[in-house]
C-alpha cells in the first residue's frame, strides 16, 4: 500500500517537480544529512539544541533538492545521452529550464530563510555554501575532479553546523570536513563509474574517466586515508571506544565496497554508492554514542 501510495504521487501532477529535486532517490539527503549531524553533535558535545537540529535537517533537505535541480539545469542537454538519466524531467521536457531556475531560487529563499535563524557567523558561511551547491555542476564540463567540488559543497554543512552551535569553528570541524571530502571522493567516483561509458560519450569528466583502470585501486587508497583520517580524530578529540568501533565498521565495510566493484560492473557500482549511508551512520553512532552521558 505504502509502495503503491508512493508511485502514484511521483506519477502525478507534482511528481516532476517532486522527482527534479529527487525526492524519489533519498539516498542524496542522507549522505549529506549524516556529517551534518556529526558536525552539530561534536559541536554540541552530545545532543545539539533542537532549534539547531530541526534548522539543518531541514536545511540538508532544502539544500539537496536546490542542489538536484541546479545540477539537472546545468545537464540539460546531456542527461538525455545518459541512459539512466534521460527519464528525468528536464532532460524528457516535461519541465523547462525557466522554471527549473525559478524553483532553484525558491529553494535557495528558503534555505536563506532558514540561515537567519541562526547566527551572524553561520550566515556569512551560508554564502560560501550557496556558491558551492550552485557551482559544482559546471565543473564537469572543464575538469575531471568535480567531485571535489561536492565534496567541498557536502562538507561545508559541517563548520556551519560548529558555528551554529558553539559560535565558532574549531580545528576538529576541517578534521571533519577533511574525512567528508575523501569520502565524497570514494562514493562519487562510484556513482560515476556506473555512467562511465555513457559520461564519454556525452564528452563529461569525472574521477571515474581519469584514474582509468587505476580506479579500483585509487578508491581503496582514499578509503585507507579516511579511515586513517577519522583514527587521528578519535585519538586526538574523541578516544572513546564507541568511536573506534565505528572506524572498524567503516573499514570493513570499506573491504566489502572495493570486493563488490572488484569487476567495475556499473550495477555492482552503483549498489556500492547507495550502500554508503551505512558509511556515513556508523561515524554519526560512533559520535552520538562517545558523547552520551550517562
Amino acid at each position: 500500500m505504502e509502495f503503491r501510495l508512493t508511485a502514484r504521487v511521483f506519477a502525478g501532477p507534482l511528481g516532476p517537480w517532486l522527482r527534479l529535486m529527487r525526492f524519489d532517490r533519498p539516498i542524496g539527503i542522507a549522505l549529506l544529512l549524516w556529517p551534518t549531524w556529526w558536525g552539530l553533535w561534536m559541536a554540541a558535545g552530545g545532543l545539539p539544541s533542537f532549534r539547531n537540529l530541526v534548522i539543518f535537517t531541514l536545511g540538508v533537505v532544502v539544500m539537496r533538492a536546490a542542489g538536484c535541480v541546479i545540477n539537472d539545469y546545468a545537464d540539460r542537454r546531456i542527461d538525455p545521452l545518459v541512459e539512466r538519466t534521460r527519464q528525468r524531467p528536464l532532460a524528457a521536457g516535461e519541465i523547462q529550464p525557466r522554471q527549473a531556475l525559478a524553483l532553484f531560487v525558491v529553494l535557495l529563499l528558503i534555505a536563506f530563510g532558514l540561515v537567519l535563524l541562526t547566527n551572524r557567523l553561520t550566515i556569512l558561511m551560508a554564502f560560501g555554501g550557496v556558491l558551492l551547491a550552485g557551482s559544482y555542476p559546471f565543473f564537469k564540463r572543464f575538469t575531471h575532479f568535480p567531485q571535489l567540488v561536492l565534496g567541498a559543497a557536502f562538507g561545508w554543512a559541517i563548520p556551519m553546523a560548529f558555528a551554529a552551535e558553539a559560535g565558532t569553528v574549531p580545528v576538529v570541524a576541517w578534521w571533519l570536513f577533511a574525512a567528508n571530502l575523501m569520502w565524497t571522493v570514494i562514493y562519487d567516483t562510484q556513482y560515476a563509474m556506473a555512467d562511465r561509458a555513457d559520461d564519454l560519450k556525452a564528452g563529461v569528466k569525472s574521477t571515474a574517466i581519469f584514474f582509468g583502470r587505476a580506479d579500483v585501486p585509487v578508491i581503496a587508497g582514499l578509503m585507507g586515508l579516511m579511515v586513517a583520517t577519522l583514527l587521528l580524530t578519535s585519538l586526538q578529540f574523541l578516544p572513546h571506544p564507541a568511536m573506534f568501533t565505528a572506524i572498524g565498521l567503516v573499514f570493513l565495510h570499506f573491504q566489502y565496497q572495493l570486493w563488490r566493484i572488484r569487476t567495475r560492473d556499473p550495477v555492482a557500482c552503483f549498489q556500492s554508492f547507495l550502500s554508503n549511508h551505512w558509511v556515513g551512520l556508523f561515524v554519526f553512532a560512533g559520535i552520538a554514542g562517545s558523547l552520551l552521558r550517562g
